[in-house]
């Protein structure tokens, strides 16, 4: 009788082993089936919401500010009680008399979109991204917005900037923060955060 029961719960024993070897395998293959079938190969570094421009280190130092005399066929948008300029695809301030090409501040409205702009679809958000600056709709507006983390785009304008925070290598445009990833296959860029500049 000792030796059946010996038997018995070593064989209940290498049972249990064996399933428990198997369960686990078969997680094991469930994760690196989800990992082939993820879109996204690249692993976020950090998310930021908000990121104090005192945090910020800008790879090229000094950015030459350039300033025009005159804005041809320019439109004046109003906001907050000061004028600011819009023409081919660029906003404008005025100082000294001369005109300092500035990025949009969000709640800049345009009638009409600017040329070349690109459709841009995430988590059920519509936007419209012109040159990096991103527009939502409002009744016959386009309206200068802040994407939400984790939006993709397939390219920068020419005159991002490359910078660091905390030690990360960042790409930046319009105080938009983005982190380059890969999206089956091709190279693309993620909304990671935003840079305080008040």
């Amino acid at each position: 009788m000792k030796a059946f029961i010996r038997i018995y719960s070593l064989s209940v024993l290498l049972a249990l082993a064996f399933v428990t070897q198997a369960s686990g395998q078969s997680v094991g293959n469930s994760n690196s089936k989800t990992n082939r079938d993820t879109k996204t190969t690249t692993v976020r570094k950090t998310v930021y919401n908000k990121v104090p421009s005192t945090k910020v280190t800008y790879k090229t130092p000094m950015r030459k500010v350039v300033s025009v005399r005159s804005v041809p066929n320019k439109k004046v948008i109003k906001y907050k009680g000061q004028d600011y300029y819009y023409a081919n695809n660029k906003y404008y301030t005025q100082s000294s008399g001369r005109y300092i090409e500035i990025a949009p501040k969000i709640g800049f409205r345009l009638n009409s979109l600017p040329s070349g702009y690109k459709r841009v679809n995430y988590n059920n958000y519509n936007y419209y991204n012109a040159q990096g600056v991103f527009y939502v709709q409002i009744n016959n507006e386009y309206e200068v917005v802040e994407p939400e983390l984790g939006t993709i785009v397939y390219e920068l304008p020419e005159d991002y900037e490359k910078v660091a925070i905390d030690g990360m290598e960042y790409y930046e445009y319009a105080s938009i923060l983005y982190e380059k990833v890969q999206i089956n296959g091709a190279r693309a860029y993620e909304v990671v955060g935003f840079i305080d500049m008040e």
